[in-house]
């Protein structure tokens, strides 16, 4: 269960940041509502805390707070970010996690990593081999993990920003998952939910406290999860995904 989530509130400068379509542009005040309500959501599922950091314009992608690090119950793990534009963004993030953590440890150069590489299923940790997450980054995670009694394993991302933009755990051995995890045979083990292809986007969700927290417009994919046992919530992400943003990348659960 999750007692506590971290958002940081999306800056002006959002306009400008990282994407790969370079034709459409965040519409701002539209992002600040959608935020306002993703908040919300993450409020109905009985969270007993939501920190929200202030907006940081000098940081365009700072909105995606899960990129910055990776906590479990034992320790925090500040990353370092694959774009050199975002590095700068763990500052902030790191205060915050010292507040709850006595232990926090570093991704630490030549390694790099984003948090949306990383899922967690119970006390092992799936980290996707990405364009921002390198094997050097990789390594220092598990060997951090494995000092905590956790494990770790290796993926390659082909296709995705992140690991989690094509697949996320649900609890209870279920996975969500486009076509590409889904023949996976690191992932063999699990109930598989596969995602339709014309709905790939919303393999990314969230498990939070029984619910699960998914974007709106995907109807075929939220019966899916219904049918799986879920109480869905759905929010409208229009304008984080105009940055290759999902529902996972705005928020640090723990």
């Amino acid at each position: 269960m999750f007692n506590k989530v971290i958002v940081k509130v999306p800056p002006e400068s959002m306009i400008n940041g990282i994407s790969s379509n370079q034709d459409e542009k965040p519409i701002y005040s539209k992002a600040l509502k959608q935020h306002e309500e993703y908040v919300k959501a993450l409020g109905r599922c009985n969270v007993s805390m939501i920190s929200r950091l202030a907006k940081q314009e000098k940081y365009p992608d700072s909105c995606f707070v899960e990129d910055t690090a990776v906590v479990t119950e034992k320790c925090a793990v500040i990353t370092n970010p694959g774009t050199k534009s975002r590095k700068g963004e763990i500052g902030e993030v790191e205060s915050e996690l010292k507040k709850y953590y006595n232990s926090i440890e570093y991704i630490k150069k030549p390694g790099t990593l984003d948090g949306g590489d990383v899922m967690r299923v119970d006390n092992h940790f799936y980290i996707g081999l990405s364009k921002r997450t390198n094997e050097e980054g990789a390594e220092q995670l598990i060997n951090i993990l494995n000092k905590y009694g956790y494990s770790g394993s290796q993926i390659k991302v082909k296709n995705y920003l992140h690991l989690k933009t094509g697949i996320s755990y649900l609890k209870n051995n279920n996975i969500l998952a486009t076509k590409d995890f889904v023949n996976h045979p690191a992932f063999k083990s699990f109930n598989l939910l596969e995602v339709p292809g014309n709905e790939e986007y919303a393999a990314n969700s969230i498990w939070v406290n029984n619910k699960v927290i998914m974007p709106g417009g995907y109807p075929e994919t939220k019966k899916l999860v219904e049918d799986a046992g879920y109480e869905v919530l759905t929010v409208d992400v229009s304008e984080f995904r105009k940055l290759d943003g999902g529902v996972s990348c705005l928020s640090i659960r723990f």
